[in-house]
């Protein structure tokens, strides 16, 4: 049995973190194209209208949806999520009509952001189900670099496009499309559903690791009434860092979505040159993500909220440096935004896994869902819509300002975070002495 226990778990993680680094490739890539689509006549306020409808739908999809992925196999719900943002990019490459109107950018976005949403609940559920709660901090934080992976690869995947098709700026779509298709079917093969279905014991018997809530009844299926009412509308804990995320998204995709226009327009950067720097944003990102998850298990004895406050002070600091750096100095500019993306994944990735943490397995997409919902309603939303219209009617100044506004609260919601853990952890201990 730990043979067989020990080579699937291999062949899950291979196939969640290959998949969502796949997902990744269909998500962000429509950044890369907006410097051309400006050049189109589209304004920046406009364009991040359609941006904002990914957002939108992926906020609502990942909530919703996770609440399905926790009844479903994630080996077909993966891959289908997969597919279906694939076939979406296709239309924005080979269908003039599809870049020819916001309205027409918007309406397809939605449905990319609504089929996103598919993809980190049927991970989230696939990791509860084959990692004890001893191993979960670790494994979470290394399969979360996918998303680095996959979104850093977007930039050099464009300037291989533009290469092999004369420069033809719609590759930013069909190209990624057509690796994401290959990956679809890769995550079909190798993925499977519970240790149950494949003739093994639940996770917590195997390792002898039961959480202190933990009971029988946490291997049977949910319903949706009861995930909802019962272990995500009445989590006081949940809610607290759902809130901390959206201000933590507003930052992440603040930088990340608006960093090939604003490279291009107030720092002078070359279309390479700043696909290059879309690429180390996202790259950075992986070692920032395993020392935050190595810092919160081992310094912070598994308190996360300690580990994303330190960081995202750091993270006040770096968009300080992108913002005040003048133009000519383009090591500055690309040093302070590896600083950002080495940074800001951190808390990120503990946000995603104190959600996991905080609801019984079978509830755990959809109380990731909530943080979700909140950091892409919240957060990216603004980070798209409010953040391109302040630039065009105040400029870039302006953008900072509400970045920096955004460190600052996303600093006291996670202070606040960390009062309402230290009160949790002293109540188990408490309840253990009774």
């Amino acid at each position: 049995m730990d043979s067989v226990y020990s080579r699937l778990r291999w062949q899950l993680f291979i196939g969640i973190f290959v998949g969502y680094a796949g997902y990744y490739l269909v998500r962000k890539n429509f950044s890369l194209a907006m410097p051309y689509l400006i050049e189109q006549g589209f304004s920046r306020g406009d364009l991040g209208v359609a941006l904002g409808a990914v957002s939108i739908a992926y906020g609502l999809s990942k909530f919703l949806m996770g609440n399905v992925s926790d009844r479903s196999n994630p080996r077909y719900f993966l891959s289908a999520g997969l597919l279906l943002s694939a076939l979406v990019m296709f239309c924005f490459g080979f269908m003039p009509w599809a870049t020819g109107s916001i309205t027409a950018m918007f309406i397809l976005l939605f449905l990319n952001g609504w089929f996103q949403g598919m993809g980190w609940p049927a991970c989230g559920r696939t990791m509860v189900h084959w990692w004890s709660r001893k191993e979960r901090g670790e494994i979470v934080s290394v399969w979360n670099v996918a998303h680095n992976v996959g979104g850093g690869l977007i930039g050099p995947i464009f300037l291989l496009g533009l290469w092999m098709f004369n420069d033809d700026w719609r590759t930013a779509f069909y190209v990624p499309a057509f690796f994401a298709v290959l990956v679809a079917v890769f995550t079909w093969l190798v993925m499977r559903d519970t240790p149950q279905s494949c003739g093994l014991p639940p996770i917590e018997e195997y390792k002898n690791d039961y959480p202190d809530d933990y009971d029988k009844s946490h291997e049977n299926e949910m319903t949706a009434k009861e995930i909802f009412f019962k272990y995500v509308f009445n989590n006081k804990l949940l809610w607290s860092i759902a809130i901390a995320n959206a201000f933590v998204y507003l930052i992440r995709y603040g930088v990340l979505d608006w960093a090939p226009v604003y490279l291009k327009e107030a720092k002078h950067f070359t279309v390479d040159k700043s696909s290059w720097a879309y690429f180390l944003y996202e790259w950075a990102g992986i070692p920032g993500t395993l020392l935050c998850g190595w810092i919160s298990d081992k310094v912070f004895k598994g308190r996360r909220a300690p580990a994303g406050i330190l960081f995202m002070v750091l993270v006040t600091l770096a968009v300080l440096v992108y913002w005040f750096n003048p133009a000519g100095n383009p090591a500055v500019d690309m040093a302070a935004l590896v600083a950002i993306g080495f940074l800001i994944y951190g808390p990120v990735m503990l946000i995603g896994l104190y959600a996991l943490e905080l609801a019984p397995k079978k509830a755990a997409g959809t109380a990731a869902g909530l943080t979700g919902l909140f950091g892409y309603l919240g957060g990216a939303v603004a980070a798209n819509a409010i953040l391109g219209y302040t630039v065009d009617h105040f400029g870039w100044d302006g953008g900072f300002m509400v970045l920096v506004a955004s460190c600052v609260l996303s600093v006291i919601c996670l202070i606040y975070a960390f009062v309402g853990e230290r009160a949790h952890h002293n109540d188990k201990l408490k309840q253990a002495t009774i």
